[in-house]
């Protein structure tokens, strides 16, 4: 582990995940989803999710404070793995979180939705999709953009809240959505598309 990140006003404590043997810290700000402790959803997909071979550029949009690109990064040391929030606090936070966890290999970038996550094409897309944006956000920044930006045999993973699965059903097989529920748990959904 890195030191200990300078102090900064917005702090409020260390989580810790346990993963695959190892053990990551994640400092997370007072105002920032999930500041307790590592959020259940987040967990469930990192327990469902496989890949079935070493993805060369990976995206997590949406990251808050950084937990699934983090943990993807330390995952798959060789790929490039972009994280991307429209929270500042949180891309603070997530840049902490990389150089604390080690995750050289992990850049942060502010942007909403795909708006400035950099061009090309993505092999592994997650996410943990915010409940709050509305119906409208959540199929365009969230369902329907990480498909186009989906690599040729790529995959999006993504969880939702279970009061989402309405939308998400509805949005399934419409319109070139193929999504296939892969896992749930305690009130979270996670879900897959394929290229």
């Amino acid at each position: 582990m890195a030191p200990e990140s300078p102090p900064d006003p917005y702090f409020k404590k260390r989580v810790s995940l346990a993963l695959e043997g190892e053990r990551l810290e994640f400092e997370v700000g007072h105002t920032l989803f999930a500041s307790h402790e590592v959020d259940a959803g987040t967990k469930l997909l990192l327990r469902c999710l496989e890949v079935e071979r070493s993805p060369g550029r990976i995206l997590d949009l949406g990251c808050g404070y950084g937990v699934l690109g983090i943990a993807l990064a330390r995952r798959f040391p060789e790929a490039e793995v972009i994280l991307a929030d429209s929270n500042l606090l949180a891309v603070r936070y997530a840049r902490r979180n990389a150089t604390l966890n080690g995750a050289a290999n992990a850049q942060v970038v502010g942007s909403v939705g795909l708006e400035d996550v950099p061009a090309g094409e993505y092999d592994l897309i997650v996410a943990n999709v915010p409940a709050k944006i509305g119906d409208e956000a959540i199929e365009g920044e969230f369902v329907r953009g990480p498909q186009e930006r989906l690599a040729a045999g790529g995959s999006y993973w993504f969880v939702a809240v279970s009061g989402l699965n309405h939308l998400l059903k509805r949005l399934a097989g419409r319109g070139g959505v193929h999504l296939r529920q892969v896992g749930k748990r305690s009130g979270h959904t996670v879900y897959r598309t394929e290229a």
